[in-house]
């Protein structure tokens, strides 16, 4: 069976904004152009989309896809196999705030007491998984396993206050940065500020913050194109933004 952009989109649960896009960057062709110009996708397309959907859900960035789908060592079967487990892990992660919010309740109700650290383990232990699942393998090669568990308990340990700082200057970070990109001077005040603002929201995880440490992750932003994708999602060019703003600040530092 063979569908057009709009029934396609309909069929996936996305728009056809998306799927034009996707052929634009060349992740996802049409199998074909029929006489009018529309269009057309068959099951191989479908397949395809799928795969890309189900990667899209496990934060992958699209130029990473790209590469992953389009290698010519790609086993469809062995990536089905893949995103279960990953599937299953997330499933575990909601499963522990789910309970998280079902000891609340009970706390709530006067039925047990809650601390403040249990209060916010289920999130806690979702930064560290991710965290771990996406960058572990090259953190940990970068800097060394003491560093990236010395990381991890820093998490474990923040009280409620620290894990609403962190979360704000994560937020103070994203936004300065818009800001200090549409300068296109990373020496710009605003560009330092926000290269402040994330050495601050790094010093939360690191036991000791060092200028060569912080432009070392600076330039992993760049040369590692899952966190690229990251900073790049509003503006192409952020992420290189940045890097360039925490080499000038760590210099001046």
């Amino acid at each position: 069976m063979e569908y057009t952009v709009q029934k396609l989109a309909q069929i996936a649960g996305i728009s056809t904004r998306t799927l034009r896009y996707y052929d634009e960057i060349g992740i996802l062709r049409p199998a074909r152009i029929n006489s009018s110009g529309y269009r057309i996708y068959g099951s191989r397309e479908i397949d395809i989309l799928q795969q890309i959907l189900f990667y899209r859900e496990l934060g992958v960035g699209l130029e990473e896809i790209k590469n992953i789908i389009m290698s010519p060592d790609f086993d469809e079967m062995k990536a089905l196999a893949q995103h279960r487990e990953k599937l299953i892990e997330k499933r575990a992660q909601l499963d522990s705030l789910i309970e998280n919010v079902d000891m609340t309740i009970s706390s709530r109700k006067g039925d047990l007491d809650m601390s403040a650290r249990e209060k916010f383990e289920g999130f806690k232990k979702k930064i560290i998984d991710e965290n771990e699942k996406k960058y572990g393998n090259e953190i940990r090669g970068k800097y060394g396993d003491q560093a990236v568990d010395d990381s991890n308990r820093n998490i474990e340990n923040m009280t409620r206050e620290e894990y609403d700082q962190v979360s704000e200057l994560a937020n103070q970070v994203t936004e300065t940065l818009r800001l200090a990109f549409e300068t296109g001077d990373p020496s710009s005040e605003p560009a330092q500020r926000c290269a402040d603002l994330h050495r601050q929201w790094l010093s939360f995880y690191w036991k000791e913050y060092t200028k060569e440490a912080h432009a070392g992750i600076a330039q992993m932003y760049v040369d590692d194109e899952r966190f690229t994708a990251y900073y790049d999602r509003d503006q192409p060019g952020m992420a290189k933004f940045l890097r360039d703003a925490i080499f000038i600040y760590t210099e001046k530092k």
